[in-house]
């Protein structure tokens, strides 16, 4: 019984992850693909969400706009929770149950290949729906120079700078999936995502599945080279975004400081979890 009836203790957030992970990994083949997609074009809805706040945000304090666009790009992992889409990122923490030797590593490795390429189906069919309805051309192009200066931006880091961003990227979703575990609400898990996400996003973080939709817009924007967008964008050079960028200056260290991320986290819990007397006595202290 839960010593609060707001919010699971501890050991009962444990027990949640435990059996919500252990879940998805166990799906159907079928179940976990189309779980996947749906996952990665949510996480694609909180990007659209977020590039529209961005629009003419030159005029806010930097703060600010960085405060507001991260706080409604939770939007999609709100989105992941409450529906049970499986998102690669959180789908890291599986390392915990490797751990507790209720998965074997090769059970973990295929379930996390299947939900990395279908979270990548899922990003790139959304932005194939943008990009043919016309969205970046939008405010006189400043829809679509939003998401050009953002991916000229991601493709600009070094191979070790992207891998820290992920890997701190990975930490902070992770802790926001963990803080939605001890939610019984709807408002719960939606309130306890937004903070962490807002986080990560207004810091400049990497996340591998939300590149999987704004990088490849990026780079179909670029190809299409629509006058309004290109006029919005002032002539900026644009030789930078290219297919080999995308994958090895981004997407490529970005996943790899994602699973480093999400296995620090899964690592804990896996403490945690080997600790749970102790934590009960400090629940009934």
């Amino acid at each position: 019984m839960s010593a609060s009836t707001l919010i699971s203790t501890p050991v009962e957030i444990i027990d949640t992850a435990k059996g919500g992970l252990l879940a998805k990994a166990k799906a159907p083949l079928g179940t976990m693909i189309v779980s996947s997609m749906f996952a990665g074009s949510m996480i694609a809805i909180g990007f659209i969400f977020f590039i529209t706040t961005q629009m003419g945000s030159a005029d806010m304090p930097l703060g600010w706009a960085k405060f507001v666009g991260g706080v409604v790009f939770s939007t999609g992992l709100g989105l992941v929770i409450v529906t049970g889409a499986d998102l690669f990122t959180s789908t890291t923490m599986t390392t915990f149950l490797v751990k507790e030797k209720v998965l074997n590593v090769g059970e973990m490795l295929k379930h996390w290949a299947i939900v990395y390429f279908s979270n990548m189906a899922g990003a790139f069919i959304t932005a194939l729906f943008i990009f043919f309805a016309g969205t970046p051309a939008s405010n006189k192009g400043a829809w679509g120079a939003v998401v050009l200066n953002s991916s000229l931006s991601k493709v600009s880091h070094s191979f070790v700078e992207a891998i820290f961003l992920g890997i701190l990227c990975n930490v902070m979703v992770c802790l926001a999936v963990w803080l939605a575990f001890a939610g019984k609400t709807v408002t719960d898990k939606i309130m306890a995502v937004a903070f962490p996400i807002g986080l990560f996003v207004a810091s400049g973080f990497e996340h591998s599945v939300a590149n999987m939709f704004m990088l490849p817009l990026g780079l179909l924007l670029k190809a299409q080279a629509d006058p309004v967008v290109m006029e919005a964008m002032a002539g900026k050079d644009l030789s930078g975004l290219t297919l080999s960028s995308y994958f090895v200056d981004n997407l490529i260290p970005v996943t790899i400081g994602n699973i480093i991320g999400g296995s620090i986290v899964a690592l804990g819990m896996a403490y945690w979890h080997r600790n749970r007397a102790s934590l009960k006595e400090t629940v009934n202290a």
